[in-house]
């Protein structure tokens, strides 16, 4: 069965999707994620349209169903970011089918009237599977590694990439 795949921007009235996206990945890959999925679940819709104000959402559906999302913060960042990508996940059922290398195509695509030419995001130096994937994305570890403020005695790296000419 061919896979019908596409990403878009999702605004504030798309807020459900953003919240069920968000939550299915605080209970899914808790440990990747800063938040905490017992907290975001009390939040109601204007909390969630809120967010909307200081970051944009891409999601990426498969056959209409969404299925993977990354969050970008425009932003003068550390090694010369423009932006910040953060909240990267992927739903288990649909791995394997390239959704967070389309994410970032469609970033490539945008890069220059949004100014996300330098991405910069941060990882968890124990979360070898999302650091080999941004790897084969582009992304270069930068920096040392920082500990963690709200997860005592974790830490994690920052890796930046360069838009892909498309």
């Amino acid at each position: 069965m061919n896979n019908s795949i596409s990403v878009a921007e999702i605004l504030p009235h798309d807020w459900r999707r953003l919240r069920d996206l968000r939550l299915a990945s605080l209970q899914e890959s808790a440990s990747a994620f800063g938040g905490n999925y017992d907290d975001e679940k009390l939040l109601d819709e204007s909390a969630w349209r809120a967010k909307f104000e200081k970051l944009r959402f891409l999601v990426a559906c498969v056959n209409e169903i969404d299925a993977a999302i990354m969050s970008i913060e425009n932003l003068v960042g550390d090694f010369g970011a423009t932006c910040w990508v953060g909240g990267c996940w992927v739903d288990p059922q649909f791995r394997g089918l390239g959704l967070m290398r389309q994410l970032f195509f469609y970033v490539d695509q945008n890069a220059d009237k949004n100014d996300w030419k330098i991405q910069g995001l941060g990882v968890w130096t124990d979360n070898e599977v999302a650091i080999n994937a941004y790897l084969a994305l582009g992304f270069l570890k930068a920096g040392e590694e920082i500990p963690s403020t709200r997860h005592p005695g974790k830490s994690y790296v920052r890796m930046i990439r360069r838009t892909q000419s498309i």
